[in-house]
């Protein structure tokens, strides 16, 4: 196991990789701004670069990963890429297409990728729900699982593990469970005031921690408590690794 800190100019492309698949969370997020500056590196390896990481897994080491390629060797992508709309695996029980919203998570459009989440949630409570333009707390319950999980595993793989519903469940947790305290936690409120959407919602990765997707515009705890309770995300949530 890795230990300390260690010297990151002098090792290879190969051996950055290995060290930011493998070392603990402070050597991986140490890593980054070496791994940003020798994106051009990076790219020459093509698929090797991702080996290390399980398309059907979450690690926002591979999503960083992708998001610096597009910023500085966007050329590379169709290659790792290929025929999918993504580079990770995103399962639906009913059929919904998520390569556009990691489209947007891929480049970083955060505000578009949580509008399409709002969609998606939408979808997955039913007709009614689509009709109507919101969720009730009561059709949570039967959202497919599959789903909300690939909902998460996409928002924590493309924000360096800094959002997604699991997140904003650790978060509460730390909280005692109080979303009073939870709310100004993650930006959605500021002084006693509803943060205005989207206007006043920081889109950026470095908005705080747990700050989107945006569940619901009403920002109501009954939904979000179902939804950060659902059974298949409180099942996901021991797996997720910072």
């Amino acid at each position: 196991m890795l230990s300390g800190s260690f010297p990151s100019t002098s090792l290879s492309a190969e051996q950055l990789l290995e060290r930011f698949s493998s070392g603990s969370i402070r050597q991986r997020r140490s890593l980054i701004p070496t791994l940003e500056f020798r994106a051009s590196e990076i790219a020459a390896l093509g698929s090797a670069a991702l080996a290390a990481f399980d398309p059907a897994g979450d690690a926002w080491e591979a999503g960083w990963l992708l998001q610096v390629l597009q910023r500085h060797q966007p050329q590379v992508l169709p290659a790792l890429l290929g025929a999918r709309d993504g580079w990770f695996q995103a399962p639906s029980s009913i059929g919904i297409d998520y390569g556009p919203l990691q489209r947007d998570l891929l480049a970083e459009s955060f505000e578009d990728a949580d509008r399409s989440t709002s969609a998606i949630l939408r979808r997955l409570a039913g007709a009614e729900a689509e009709r109507r333009g919101y969720v009730y707390f009561s059709e949570v319950p039967a959202m497919p699982g599959q789903d909300l999980v690939t909902l998460d595993r996409l928002w924590f793989a493309y924000s360096q593990g800094r959002f997604g519903f699991s997140v904003q469940a650790r978060l509460l947790e730390g909280l005692n469970g109080r979303y009073d305290r939870l709310w100004p936690r993650i930006g959605w409120k500021l002084d006693g005031v509803w943060t205005r959407y989207p206007g006043a919602f920081d889109w950026s990765i470095t908005a705080p921690e747990g700050h989107m997707p945006l569940i619901n515009q009403l920002r109501g705890v009954r939904l979000m408590d179902a939804v950060l309770n659902h059974p298949s995300l409180l099942a996901r949530r021991s797996s997720v690794k910072r």
